[in-house]
């Protein structure tokens, strides 16, 4: 159990947002309301939440008479943001977009409030029907409910239906690792002008650390074991390091080292690789109306080795300050952002593809949905609900998290031992050398824990 006291982590968390800040020269979208009939929501600039933006004067104003100031930043600004001023408990903002890597910190820190009265009288809104295992990484310590979805993901692996068919391969249903990497190496000797796989090699605690701890967990490694002891130098870490590393250079894309997921996912749509492993929401942009490969992508669980399922778990989700002025109005907006009705809503209106999915089980039994999204649907649930949040490997966690260790420190150190892996990616140094230079930023936090 972690020992760190309140202040030390709310200073943490206050010291990267106002660095963030600093250096973030983004304006928000809208202006702050006053009070009264409507609230201050500050959101994430993703394709979803500007078709909310757009729905909710029509709709939810209409309905409640409550109007809704948005101020919209790109991913980064807003944890900034968001950090700083839920830290200061400043109050400006009534509701923002936080993940699950956030809302158990913040509900630590007394930052967020608690959700579990207006649930207990909301009973449209269906608590239950929300999938475990994304209920789980919104509640804090003690239990309580300090969070609600708007959408969630895991993680899969993506391939050419057609490329396997034409070179006579077959995937698995639940590959292995070493499966992955022989039918890369195969697409590599049968497919001129097209690689095997695509994986994250960008820099960043959310790009390639991402994947790349999934990797780790299913290897059987973790970034610091139940005692705090920092283990970014173990066997299974260095080798499913290296592994990660050896794939990519062999059978990835050009470039490795300088891609992300929007890299990967231009080149599995223009038919540059065969293959790609990431996030679940990605089936939306493969599989829309647009897409050159809509119909001939695969979609089957993340590729194991010793786990039964190595799948990442992540949601954008609405939190309320605890600070704030207007919680019951907060709860209002939340409790239709997050709903079925608000599902049903963008079906309608926009089409079912575009529904915020991965957050409740209702949702794959609406028969609209289940037609548009047939190809991914049922993947994606399985993904989800496959995840162990708190206990990903093989191996007990002194903190939460899949694809990250759930403590404040993670957002810097994460960063920077995915810029050794990347330089490791683009071969200016070893997989051994980057190792050994992460393992001693990882012992930095360890002196700070360990025997907590």
């Amino acid at each position: 159990m972690l020992r760190s006291t309140r202040s030390r982590t709310a200073r943490s968390l206050l010291a990267v947002a106002l660095a963030g800040s600093l250096l973030s020269a983004c304006a928000g979208a809208g202006s702050l309301g006053t009070g009264g009939d409507s609230i201050n929501v500050l959101m994430v600039n993703n394709p979803q939440m500007v078709e909310l933006q757009k729905l909710t004067a029509a709709h939810f104003t209409k309905k409640t008479g409550i109007k809704v100031h948005f101020t919209v930043l790109p991913e980064n600004d807003i944890r900034d943001k968001v950090s700083q001023d839920f830290a200061n408990q400043a109050g400006q903002y009534d509701v923002a977009t936080i993940s699950n890597y956030e809302t158990p910190i913040y509900a630590k820190n007394e930052w967020l409030l608690p959700l579990d009265d207006y649930l207990a009288k909301d009973e449209k809104f269906d608590q239950k029907d929300i999938l475990k295992p994304i209920r789980q990484s919104l509640s804090g310590e003690d239990g309580k409910v300090y969070a609600e979805p708007f959408y969630g993901e895991s993680s899969f692996l993506m391939y050419r239906k057609d490329v396997f068919k034409k070179a006579g391969l077959t995937m698995p249903e639940r590959p292995t690792w070493q499966q992955v990497a022989s039918l890369a190496s195969r697409v590599d000797e049968k497919r001129r002008g097209m690689k095997g796989i695509c994986l994250r090699g960008l820099p960043g605690w959310g790009e390639l650390a991402a994947p790349l701890t999934t990797v780790v967990n299913t290897f059987g490694g973790t970034w610091f074991d139940k005692d705090w002891k920092a283990r970014l130098d173990s066997p299974e870490f260095r080798k499913a390091t290296e592994f990660y590393v050896k794939l990519v250079r062999e059978h990835g894309q050009s470039g490795a080292a300088q891609s992300g997921y929007a890299e990967c996912l231009n080149n599995l749509t223009q038919g540059k690789t065969a293959m790609w492993y990431d996030a679940t929401a990605a089936s939306g942009s493969l599989e829309s109306s647009k897409s050159p490969v809509r119909g001939k992508i695969g979609y089957v669980r993340a590729p194991v080795e010793k786990t039964a399922s190595s799948g990442w778990l992540y949601t954008w989700a609405w939190g309320v300050q605890k600070a704030s002025r207007n919680p019951d109005k907060a709860w209002k907006f939340i409790s239709w952002a997050s709903s079925k009705e608000y599902e049903r809503l963008v079906g309608e209106k926009i089409g079912w593809a575009n529904v915020p999915a991965g957050k409740r089980a209702s949702t794959h039994a609406v028969p609209a949905y289940r037609k548009e999204a047939a190809a991914f649907q049922k993947v994606t649930r399985e993904a989800i609900e496959g995840t162990r949040p708190r206990d990903p490997g093989v191996q007990p966690r002194p903190a939460p998290g899949v694809q990250f260790v759930g403590i404040p420190e993670f957002t810097d150190l994460g960063t920077k031992v995915s810029q050794e892996i990347s330089a490791a990616i683009a071969g200016r140094q070893s997989v051994r050398t980057a190792l050994e230079k992460s393992q001693r930023l990882a012992e930095k936090i360890e002196r700070d824990y360990e025997g907590r």
